[in-house]
């Protein structure tokens, strides 16, 4: 807003911002961030925290509307800035959304997951009673500041478990981002997203990938931002992956538990007759190349069948199972028999 624009830096009274940064990301960048805020006289409180998936709760939120509260923070000019993966950006987006019941905020991603993914969208949430983020709502952040720079410090499989939510686009939108996938998978992991030059048979596909992915996500969410329309592409992982990440913790990332359930689609899309074999193989061997879980032994079928009897009591009473019909293309299907999942499940398991 140009005009509010205007009142801020016309205002004789000095910048002030609250930032929520993960403790991990804190001692390797906490120094930079608060010298950008000293030369900038911004003045600032910064608030690193634990956040993961084991301490994604509402406890954390309330840990940080307190901080907030002590600051004395004026929700109309002056953002709550969370800087972190998608974790630490869903419970301040919460926290944000409770406080003086709406706060804006800005989401600074730091992983390759939260980047493609969490930065995306309107929804933000906490984990409950076991459940993976049965607290939330939907509040979308004033800003989402990209820099894959961040991405170059975070560990080999981390940028995996990244690679698993941008094979999901893929696989549902966009077959040139699958060929993407298929033949940079390795050098994306080995360079870390960071754009290198010297490497012209791959050209910039750190680039290419993470804009597409982003660009494809922005298509599917942006027409339907709150959800009023419950077939939803996006779910693709998403039916059985939230019932075996909560069981297995902390053994699969986010990601990774998003691909075992992925996996596990392709072989119930192959058994209806979606696939044919050579698409089938094409995908798993993708996974594998990104160095994704294609199986876990979590993943039972008396899981499976309780994760899918959940997603019933959540999508209005029909599974809306997103499935690909090829390669970059997809349907919603609320038609697959028992007969067919648990003959995929046993092909699955063999393999």
């Amino acid at each position: 807003d140009p005009r509010q624009m205007e009142l801020t830096t016309a205002s004789k009274r000095k910048l002030r911002r609250f930032i929520v940064i993960d403790e991990v990301v804190d001692k390797l960048y906490g120094s930079k961030v608060r010298e950008y805020f000293e030369k900038n006289k911004v003045q600032h409180k910064i608030l690193a925290l634990p956040t993961t998936e084991e301490t994604k709760s509402m406890d954390l939120v309330l840990n940080i509307l307190h901080e907030v509260q002590n600051f004395s923070l004026d929700r109309r000019t002056e953002p709550i800035i969370a800087i972190g993966g998608g974790v630490c950006l869903d419970i301040v987006g919460l926290a944000a959304s409770l406080y003086r019941r709406r706060t804006p905020y800005i989401r600074v991603p730091t992983t390759l997951l939260s980047y493609v993914d969490a930065s995306v969208g309107a929804k933000n949430g906490v984990n409950f009673l076991q459940c993976k983020n049965k607290l939330g709502g939907y509040t979308p952040p004033v800003a989402s500041f990209l820099d894959r720079s961040f991405i170059q410090s975070i560990p080999r499989r981390h940028i995996s478990n990244g690679l698993g939510e941008i094979l999901k686009m893929a696989l549902m939108k966009h077959k040139g981002l699958f060929d993407l996938l298929k033949n940079h998978g390795k050098y994306l992991l080995d360079t870390k997203f960071q754009s290198c030059n010297g490497f012209a048979d791959h050209g910039d596909a750190a680039l290419q990938t993470t804009r597409i992915a982003i660009e494809t996500m922005l298509e599917e969410l942006a027409p339907n931002l709150w959800e009023d329309d419950l077939d939803r592409l996006v779910d693709f992982g998403h039916l059985i992956s939230p019932e075996l990440e909560m069981r297995v913790l902390p053994s699969l990332m986010h990601g990774e538990a998003v691909n075992v359930d992925m996996a596990f689609m392709t072989y119930v899309a192959h058994a209806r007759g979606l696939l044919d074999a050579e698409e089938k193989e094409q995908i798993l061997q993708c996974m594998r190349g990104l160095e994704l879980p294609v199986w876990h032994s979590g993943c039972s079928w008396a899981l499976i069948q309780r994760a899918l009897r959940e997603r019933l009591k959540h999508s209005g009473g029909q599974p809306r199972m997103p499935l690909p019909t090829g390669l970059g293309v997809a349907e919603i299907f609320n038609d697959t028999s028992e007969e067919i999942l648990e003959r995929a499940y046993e092909l699955w398991v063999r393999d």
